[in-house]
């Protein structure tokens, strides 16, 4: 006899939006990526001129900006592919087939 698995259940569908609300949440996301990289810059000037003043050096300021630039970018990137990636492909490898199965029938 074959043990009765229940199948695993559809994810729930996203909520119907209106037209207004989901362009304020895309504007949001942008101004949001957009703002990253000079805050992280800033802030990196910032830790940088502190230990300038700390340590009476004249250089780790300019490293701190190089640093928060980079971070900044970082950042930026990885929540640009967030959130450009498409709900429909999530869970679902580059060649279309699930993340996590082995492809062998059970």
């Amino acid at each position: 006899m074959v043990p009765y698995n229940r199948p695993i259940p559809e994810k729930k569908p996203q909520p119907e939006t209106s037209g207004l609300l989901d362009a304020w949440l895309q504007s949001e996301k942008m101004i949001q990526i957009a703002l990253v990289l000079p805050c992280a810059g800033f802030i990196g000037w910032l830790i940088g001129a502190w230990l300038d003043h700390i340590l009476h050096q004249s250089w780790i300021a300019m490293i701190g900006i190089v640093v928060g630039i980079i971070a900044g970018l970082v950042g930026a990137i990885q929540m640009a592919k967030v959130y450009t990636a498409d709900p429909k492909q999530e869970g679902k490898s580059e060649d279309g087939t699930e993340k996590g199965s082995s492809g062998d029938p059970q």
